[in-house]
């Protein structure tokens, strides 16, 4: 359908406000190094020569729903998703209350709820449960998004932008959370799973996002989003379903990818914005690791400031899958940074994510 060239242009969609929320329990690298050599050294006869990974992780720790200990012992599927779905929704009440707090709001002001999550299953999904828990309004509009991964945290600002544009006025709630620690598998003793004890951790995040008819709403604008979806691409990342839980799928040729492939599809993006990488004031980047950081540098130089707040969250919160990226927005925010900035995550099928907001 042809849009009317006499209508009103579209409101912008504003971050009017952002929260991180982290499980109980902290796990320093030293640790995870520790217990992965007591549940892995006596059985895996190349663990000495995987081991560096935890120090070249670039992580000094990052957060658990559980107790170290709970890692040393083997557990089922669905005692597994029980402590996903405890956890999950302590972990998003608690950044939920804290985002419409800041936002001036109350749980029944919420129209819209996004959430991403794909480290469980939850039916009824996580929306409805943190609903329950926060006494929101029944009338409200959900969209549970499962299965992004990585590229949780863009395509749920993506798509929690896309619903504030398109209900003016409307207060959109993004809820965000990975616990993808608890996907460490006691049985798996392949290096992809050593890898994933080495790299993950688990967090939450809120925002409130609103597209005000009048225009009068500040924060933060969120312009433009993308993804691209690489063909033949599947088995790069993601879970495969295991008795014991969620196993991991890492490719080692995701730094390679980011160099060969992401250049054409940022600059295909910030073309069709009428920008280069020479106009951004900075980026916000899920890190990924740090052989992904260092592959982003290099692809997205000059607009480079921003990515070493995404090594600082990396090396305090580990990956958090979808959450990171949000961390580290939160870190840019926090900092008073201001200017275009380009939002970038990769996740499974094998996608990139992007995003354009104004600071």
């Amino acid at each position: 359908m042809a849009r009317d060239p006499h209508a009103s242009p579209s409101p912008t969609a504003r971050l009017l406000s952002l929260a991180t929320a982290l499980p109980p329990y902290r796990l320093t690298q030293d640790q995870a190094l520790a217990g992965a050599r007591q549940v892995f050294a006596h059985r895996l006869r190349d663990f000495d020569r995987m081991a560096p990974v935890f120090t070249h992780a670039g992580i000094e720790g990052r957060a658990s729903c559980v107790p170290l200990e709970w890692y040393l012992e083997p557990h089922g599927w669905a005692e597994r998703n029980a402590l996903y779905l405890e956890h999950a929704v302590d972990v998003l009440a608690r950044a939920a209350t804290q985002a419409l707090e800041r936002a001036g709001l109350k749980p029944t002001d919420v129209d819209a709820i996004v959430a991403v999550s794909s480290t469980g299953i939850a039916t009824p999904s996580l929306d409805a449960l943190v609903m329950q828990r926060l006494g929101m309004r029944p009338d409200v509009e959900r969209m549970p998004l499962f299965g992004l991964g990585c590229a949780g945290g863009v395509l749920g600002l993506a798509r929690a932008a896309t619903w504030a544009t398109a209900r003016p006025g409307a207060n959109v709630l993004l809820l965000v959370v990975e616990l993808c620690a608890l996907s460490f598998r006691r049985g798996d003793l392949s290096k992809a799973n050593i890898i994933a004890a080495a790299l993950f951790g688990d967090g939450g995040a809120a925002a409130v996002l609103r597209a005000d008819p009048a225009g009068q709403d500040d924060g933060p604008a969120f312009l433009a989003s993308a993804e691209h979806r690489w063909p033949d691409s599947l088995g790069i990342m993601g879970w495969q379903v295991e008795d014991d839980g969620l196993g991991v799928i890492f490719a080692q040729s995701i730094p390679t990818l980011v160099r060969e492939k992401l250049p054409a599809v940022v600059g295909g993006f910030l073309d069709r914005q009428r920008l280069t990488l020479s106009d951004l004031a900075g980026v916000i980047c899920h890190p990924g690791g740090t052989k992904v950081l260092e592959a982003l540098a290099e692809v997205l130089a000059p607009a480079t400031d921003g990515l070493e707040d995404a090594r600082l969250v990396l090396r305090d919160h580990g990956n958090m899958s979808a959450v990171t990226v949000l961390f580290v927005l939160e870190r840019r925010l926090r900092q008073h940074a201001r200017g275009l900035h380009l939002l970038s995550s990769l996740g499974p099928g094998f996608v990139g994510a992007l995003g354009l907001m104004r600071l």
